[in-house]
């Protein structure tokens, strides 16, 4: 136990830079034990928000991480009720209301969190996730304990003993560039799934609980009237910046000048009409798309608000994508996280703790090339399954290294399948033929009989036949790539730097709402997000609403061929792979070869092995210790 509790210590110090203003440790012996905070004083800065808080008799303690935007409501309820509250923080609000309601107060909560509650009386942990999983929460358990983390570094100091891969994660973050579902890296380490919660007796889960579904999973039930839902998407999205911008601390935004976060920046100033916006200008090409800095200022100029713009070089860029993988836990293959990383960095040292988000538009609206893909189909997928696979095979072997026809080749990839493997193959980045022969004969033996896209054909499967396919790939975007993905790197990398984000996209009203949308309001006419454009017509310019989409990202085609190739060289040698035992060094080096050469677009699966082995050299060779806070000081 003495050594389990040097554990939590030097796990609480891990995690410091998501809470650097403070920090606390709550010991029960007698129950064996231990929770560990660090806070991020952002409702109440003063010590009345101190955590872990416990409750007057100390017989329940909370540790909470996130943000109740309806404590205010609340808090005035449980007064009414005869509560004395000491400070005025959402955390004694949550706790209070837990003592009032128990574990059915997660059906009242409007907000971003994950929290574990210890109950003496009952002898329980309580632990839950929100929604939608904006934060996150990892979880290890066998007959001997339990343990639990908001970032998976810290649970490993926990449990270092327990350091076994788990090849199946391994290749699903190689298939998707994320993993879908509950899994991780290693082998029994857990994420807590957005809407769920557990409850913990003895070190051992007793019971699990699916708290919260998507509205997919219910009829619609809402009549629709087209001009009446414009306005309507309009004012739930207003509702919901307003009620996220409680703060007693400074609070400001992203602005990319796309559609998403001008929204949120254009409701957010009708309270606070200087609010400060933060944009990002990498002095590089992103593939051919346009470059955002140029609509970023106009829509800065247009809402009349400050933008700070934090300017980074490729060199700059491409020497922390090592320090990436290691602050985000897993070896998710996105470079964008990045560019969250020093935006966010740049508002912190502006004294912004607090940052809103235009992240999820598109998970409710339609606006990712799978949707329009999707759309699309309909000119093609009544032919016969013979020629569909003719067009699969024919598409394939088009030259990847021209931006078009790699398009035309992902459309058509997968046209042989249908039902819901149909849409969960939109996801997926390389065929598993393609996978598998990387795959040393240990790590293809360990894999199973498991499928691959399984996490999304279990969650699809108990959908009503009548739900139609853009419905389904809705949900699959708003529970993956939101909740394992695009989430999970905007958490990891905002808070490295101290701050909070904050998502208006998601708050649950505006998910029913959206939900109750028809497909054709939300991709019309060859337009996607149709009802949000038009919604947003009377509050911005037609220029920046109707501008050519582009995303987050960055040039990792490009890089994979300059400014990575000798970091990839070095990581995907022969000795490294070779020593590792995963990859087969032959196979690794022909698919480079063959995506220099076109036949194959795998530049994002070539980084994706290269952050597998820098996660494996971080989290297994050395082990996680506190010296890599200093080693990894951006």
């Amino acid at each position: 136990w003495g050594g389990e509790l040097g554990n939590l210590r030097h796990a609480n110090d891990l995690q410091s830079h998501r809470g650097p203003d403070d920090k606390g440790l709550y010991i029960d012996h007698l129950s064996r034990i231990g929770l560990g905070h660090s806070r991020l004083s952002i409702i109440d800065t003063s010590s009345f928000g101190h955590q872990p808080m416990k409750s007057k008799d100390e017989k329940v303690v909370l540790v909470f991480n996130g943000e109740i935007y309806n404590y205010k409501r609340l808090r005035a309820e449980l007064i009414s009720k005869g509560f004395v509250f000491r400070g005025d923080s959402d955390t004694e609000v949550l706790l209070n209301l837990y003592l009032y309601e128990g574990e059915s107060m997660l059906q009242r909560l409007e907000g971003i969190f994950s929290f574990a509650i210890w109950d003496s009386q009952k002898n329980r942990l309580f632990i839950a996730r929100d929604a939608l999983g904006v934060k996150p929460l990892y979880y290890r358990s066998n007959d001997n304990y339990f343990a639990f983390a908001s970032e998976l570094k810290a649970l490993i100091k926990l449990v270092p003993e327990e350091t076994e891969l788990d090849f199946l994660s391994l290749h699903r973050y190689l298939s998707f560039l994320w993993c879908p579902g509950a899994g991780t890296p290693l082998k029994s380490f857990f994420k807590l799934q957005p809407g769920e919660a557990i409850f913990v007796n003895e070190g051992c889960i007793q019971k699990r609980w699916i708290w919260y579904q998507l509205p997919v999973f219910r009829k619609k039930t809402k009549k629709f009237n087209k001009t009446h839902a414009i306005s309507e998407t309009a004012e739930h999205l207003r509702r919901s910046v307003h009620q996220q911008m409680v703060s007693d601390v400074p609070l400001g935004a992203f602005l990319s000048g796309g559609l998403d976060s001008s929204a949120i920046v254009a409701f957010a100033r009708e309270l606070n009409p200087d609010i400060r916006c933060f944009t990002i200008d990498t002095l590089i090409q992103k593939d051919g798309m346009p470059d955002d800095l140029p609509y970023a200022r106009k829509v800065a100029q247009h809402l009349d608000v400050p933008l700070d713009i934090v300017q980074v070089d490729p060199a700059h860029m491409t020497n922390d994508l090592e320090k990436m993988v290691f602050q985000l836990d897993e070896p998710l293959a996105d470079p964008a996280a990045l560019n969250v990383l020093y935006i966010s960095r740049l508002a912190r040292e502006n004294g912004i703790k607090v940052l809103l988000s235009g992240l999820g538009g598109d998970d409710l609206f339609t606006g990712y090339r799978s949707h329009f893909a999707l759309y699309y189909e309909k000119y093609w997928r009544f032919l016969p399954i013979g020629i569909r696979k003719k067009l699969e095979e024919l598409t394939s072997r088009l030259n990847q290294r021209n931006p078009l026809k790699r398009r035309i080749g992902k459309i058509f990839d997968g046209a042989s399948l249908d039902g819901n493997k149909h849409l969960a193959n939109y996801f997926s980045w390389i065929r598993e033929s393609n996978l598998l022969s990387l795959y040393t004969k240990d790590f293809s033996n360990a894999l199973g009989q498991e499928l691959i896209e399984q996490p999304m054909l279990d969650f699809l499967k108990p959908l009503n036949t009548s739900v139609s396919d853009m419905d389904r790939m809705l949900a699959l975007d708003q529970r993956f790539f939101l909740g394992d993905h695009n989430l999970i790197y905007t958490d990891k990398m905002s808070m490295a730097a101290g701050v909070e984000v904050r998502v208006p996209f998601l708050d649950l009203e505006l998910i029913e709402f959206a939900a109750s949308i028809p497909d054709e309001y939300k991709l019309r006419n060859h337009t996607g997000k149709w009802i949000l454009k038009k919604a947003m017509e009377p509050y911005l310019p037609d220029n920046v609403i109707y501008r050519p989409k582009t995303g987050f990202g960055l040039p990792l085609r490009g890089w994979i061929n300059k400014e990575l190739r000798p970091l990839l060289s070095d990581i995907l040698s022969t000795d490294s792979l070779n020593r590792r035992g995963l990859f087969s060094p032959q196979a690794v080096h022909q698919l480079i070869a063959d995506n220099d050469k076109g036949k194959i677009d795998a530049s994002f699966i070539l980084f994706s092995l290269m952050c597998i082995e820098i996660w494996c050299r971080n989290f297994l060779d050395d082990n996680v210790s506190t010296s890599f806070l200093s080693k990894y000081k951006y």
